[in-house]
């Protein structure tokens, strides 16, 4: 019984991480670089840190089938893709509001997956999203926010940040035969650089900025929480547990970044987003919750037959 709370764990582990970025993307930016910069070297130097652990422990290259290496070809662009478009919302939208709209990948994902499946949302689903809607507005303090005069970029970039991260997800749900965890990431963190590296800012490996004016400090943090840590948790725990319940476990993100950056950037914190952080850990446990309590119901009858 243990193992059915390990995998949820580890997704709530690598969705964690994931909340810390935000907060080393605007200390970064304390030091004189943009977010474009902060982006381009997470996906340089988390690159070269999964690539010199391949090295070290892999003895040969991948052969993925051309279903699995479709598999992660897909989820590499998805990965690169939401970190420019998530970039982007932030130049039109309020960062409260840039992650409300990030956080609607929960809804997203659920319908994707049951569109996938060929199922209705289980009743703890909803209710689960309900929950989770109202805590991620309370959270965000997005009811303090002048929501008049933002332009329409903001809205499509922030939507399109949530449906690129639910694909993500959705995409990373899929095992591939043949590939190791390690190698898994290798292929996937190198799709997302070539995808950065045409959109964003790739510049900073010869202008000197990355390894020459100390970006790679906040580089290597990116790195290490935005692509080794959550790519290799995800790549193991998703395929065990699904994309419905990974899409909202992965809310622990919001709380995450709003402890964060209360702790670092010494932000405000209300007693209306304490009230919406607990809101959205009740959201995120819920589904888990009540499928433990009906395998353990279960156990016993199977038992008796």
């Amino acid at each position: 019984m243990k193992t059915n709370f390990i995998y949820p764990l580890l997704i709530v582990i690598a969705s964690s991480s994931y909340g810390i970025l935000s907060t080393i993307v605007k200390v970064a930016m304390q030091h004189g670089f943009t977010t474009a910069e902060a982006v381009s070297s997470q996906y340089i130097i988390g690159f070269i840190l999964i690539a010199v652990i391949f090295i070290v422990t892999q003895r040969q290259l991948p052969k993925p089938s051309k279903n699995g290496l479709f598999i992660l070809i897909w989820s590499g662009i998805f990965t690169g893709t939401t970190g420019i478009v998530y970039g982007e919302s932030l130049k039109y939208l309020p960062a409260s509001l840039a992650v409300v709209m990030l956080f609607q990948f929960t809804w997203i994902g659920l319908l994707i997956d049951c569109a996938l499946r060929r199922r209705w949302p289980s009743r703890a689903e909803v209710i689960s999203l309900i929950i989770l809607f109202a805590g991620t507005i309370l959270a965000a303090g997005v009811l303090n926010v002048d929501l008049s005069g933002i332009p329409v970029q903001g809205w499509l970039f922030g939507f399109a940040a949530a449906v690129t991260f639910a694909c993500f997800i959705q995409f990373n749900s899929r095992p591939v035969e043949g590939v190791t965890t390690t190698s898994r990431v290798l292929i996937v963190s190198f799709v997302a650089l070539i995808i950065i590296s045409i959109f964003l800012s790739p510049e900073i490996i010869w202008n000197g900025q990355l390894f020459m004016q100390g970006l790679w400090k906040f580089g290597l943090a990116l790195g290490l929480f935005g692509i080794i840590l959550p790519i290799y948790l995800f790549s193991i725990a998703i395929p065990k547990i699904g994309g419905a319940l990974a899409s909202i476990l992965s809310a622990i993100e919001l709380p995450v970044a709003v402890t964060v950056s209360v702790i670092v950037l010494h932000e405000p914190l209300t007693g209306l987003q304490i009230i919406g952080i607990l809101f959205v850990l009740i959201g995120m446990m819920l589904p888990t919750i009540v499928a433990h309590h009906r395998q353990k119901n279960t156990l016993p009858s199977m038992n008796g037959q």
